[in-house]
């Protein structure tokens, strides 16, 4: 029997082809294949993405190092040095102020400020205790200090360069030096008003310190030097320095001799019991240049801080006073100059004269007495003073008064100079249009009133005063010299103002042993500060004058203050004034005079 046929086998739907990551046809996918391509392609994305994450920071990081290393190395290089970098002022060395010979009167040495900064300073009482010897400074106090917050203290001011080189040895972390410069006034009082000081920066304060400041200070330099850990310079780093510049030396017109007698008198002066304050100044006849000038009381510029503030001044240039009857010698210079007089002119004078709502009488009541007008001012007469004045005129007499320098400042080198007062002569009332020609109702300083002097010893040519003959070694300027009066005028005045001194005159204590002396007495009343007034203010004596008569080479002007006192000129001020003209005569070689002093003509023939 046959077997029945086969049916047919089912047809299958091919499967489709599948493809490779390049785009190949393969086999087909087992069952699940999507699934393990989808987890895949996952892994593939984070496996990227951590990739960048890693790859990233590590190019950033390699491009950093690499600016820092290759670019940027000499700028942060240059920054890390500078860190190191320590900058220090170099302190100038000040300049000396000396007297006309060369001698000092100050001058500046080289010394260090001891300073720390105490983040560096590992142990402080460690370090304290190596310092405390040195400089001569408590452990306990030092430490104090080195124990601050801050990075800045002072542990010693002053010090001697020798220290310095011990404590630099020492090593000690934390501890530096820096400039600071000690000045000293070996002269001590001595000039010191004229000298003057410096305060604690260095500054001048008064006196030639403080005019002359700029000249004096110099220019300071600069250190710059590579320092350690420990705050000290590296042997091998760098130290460029640009170094100071030492201020001028100043050299004065003073002989330093003569201003230490002239100074030592003030002093005796003082001592009397009734001056309260006495100052003298010395001219050369010929410069103006001043070879001395003190007041007492005075003070050491090494030491001015002790002193009381109100002494610190130079009461020659910047005190006033009214001058009294040294003035006198102006009053008779205009009526000559003018033509109203002459030495030998006879005026028959009162005791008294009136002046407007006041009378002014001679200092010792009289009749009428015929006097020369040698005679006027050899006596000192007020009356007859003012009677030749009214003949000048009082504009005109302000006017010479004003080409004497008063009311004005003299110019001179020196701070705090006053111009005095000398009222315009429109605004004078009759009283003092008669006080002024005797020296009443116009202030002056001591310089003032020597330089009046001055002029009319120089045959009537004034020169205006100076202090400075050089700075840095170059000579100061030519001071300005004015013609005042005639040479015949000046002849005249001066032989009357020797007259003052002679036989009848009222200032004989001003003579001086074998020298012809001029010059004139001054007692004005001064003015009382409680009331505004001269009763109970006391008097200023004043004496001024110069020598040789014949050949005159210095002028000497001395004022006393006397509060209490009503004895004149020329029993107090007169013999100050010979005992420093003295000096300045013998001091300088000056010959003897070789003329007989003249015969004075006091009054008039009877």
């Amino acid at each position: 029997m046959a077997r029945p046929p086969r049916p047919p086998a089912p047809r299958r739907r091919p499967a489709p082809p599948l493809r490779d990551g390049g785009g190949a046809f393969t086999s087909r996918r087992a069952p699940g294949s999507r699934r393990l391509a989808g987890a895949l392609q996952v892994s593939r994305r984070r496996y990227s993405i951590g990739f960048v994450l890693v790859v990233v920071p590590l190019l950033v990081i390699t491009g950093k190092l690499w600016l820092l290393q290759g670019v940027d190395s000499g700028q942060y290089a240059l920054a890390a040095t500078q860190d190191r970098i320590r900058v220090q002022d170099i302190a100038p060395l000040r300049g000396a102020v000396v007297d006309r010979d060369g001698d000092p009167l100050a001058y500046t040495v080289a010394a260090s400020r001891i300073t720390a900064d105490p983040t560096l300073v590992d142990d402080p009482a460690r370090t304290a205790l190596a310092l405390t010897t040195l400089l001569d400074v408590p452990s306990s106090e030092l430490t104090d200090r080195l124990s601050r917050d801050g990075r800045y203290v002072v542990l010693a001011s002053q010090v001697s360069p020798e220290t310095v080189d011990e404590i630099e040895e020492l090593g000690l972390p934390g501890v530096f030096s820096e400039d600071d410069p000690v000045r000293l006034y070996p002269a001590g009082s001595v000039a010191g008003q004229v000298v003057g000081f410096t305060g604690r920066e260095g500054h001048g304060l008064a006196g030639i310190e403080q005019s002359l400041d700029e000249q004096l200070a110099g220019t300071p330099g600069e250190r710059r030097v590579e320092v350690g850990s420990g705050g000290h310079p590296i042997p091998s780093g760098i130290d460029d320095s640009t170094p100071a510049v030492d201020g001028s030396t100043v050299e004065l017109t003073l002989d330093s001799d003569l201003q230490f007698v002239t100074e030592q008198r003030l002093q005796e002066a003082c001592q009397d019991g009734a001056t309260t304050r006495a100052s003298a100044v010395v001219l050369d006849v010929h410069t103006g240049q001043v070879a001395a000038m003190g007041s007492c009381p005075g003070y050491d510029p090494g030491n001015y801080s002790r002193t009381d503030p109100e002494l610190l001044g130079n009461p020659i240039v910047s005190s006033v006073f009214e001058p009294g009857s040294v003035l006198k010698a102006v009053t008779l210079a205009a009526a000559i100059e003018e033509g109203k007089a002459t030495p030998e002119t006879v005026l028959s004078v009162n005791g008294r004269i009136d002046a407007g709502d006041r009378i002014v009488r001679d200092a010792h009541d009289h009749p009428p007495i015929d006097w020369t007008v040698t005679g006027i001012l050899a006596k000192s007469s007020n009356v007859g003073t003012i009677m030749l004045a009214r003949e000048v005129g009082d504009a005109k007499l302000e006017e010479y008064l004003r080409a004497f320098g008063l009311g004005r400042t003299t110019g001179i080198e020196l701070p705090g100079e006053s111009a005095g007062i000398l009222q315009d002569s429109a605004e004078w009332t009759e009283s003092r249009a008669a006080n002024v020609p005797i020296g009443q109702g116009v202030s002056v300083t001591t310089l003032q009133m020597a330089s009046v002097y001055q002029a009319i010893a120089n045959d009537g040519v004034r020169i205006e005063p100076r202090i400075v003959s050089s700075v840095g070694g170059e000579s100061a300027p030519v001071p300005e010299s004015t013609r005042v009066l005639s040479e015949s005028t000046a002849d005249d005045v001066a032989y009357m103002l020797e007259a003052v001194v002679g036989p009848g005159g009222t200032a004989p204590l001003a003579q001086v042993d074998g020298f012809r002396v001029a010059g004139k007495t001054g007692t004005a009343q001064r003015a009382n500060p409680e009331c505004g007034c001269y009763d109970g203010g006391g008097y200023v004596t004043t004496f001024v004058g110069f020598a040789p008569a014949d050949d005159p080479q210095y002028v000497v002007a001395v004022d006393l203050e006397r509060p209490t006192s009503n004895e004149e000129g020329g029993q107090v001020a007169a013999p100050v004034f010979a005992d420093i003209l003295r000096q300045a005569l013998t001091a300088d070689g000056i010959v003897p005079s070789g003329t007989p002093r003249p015969d004075f003509v006091l009054t008039g023939p009877e």
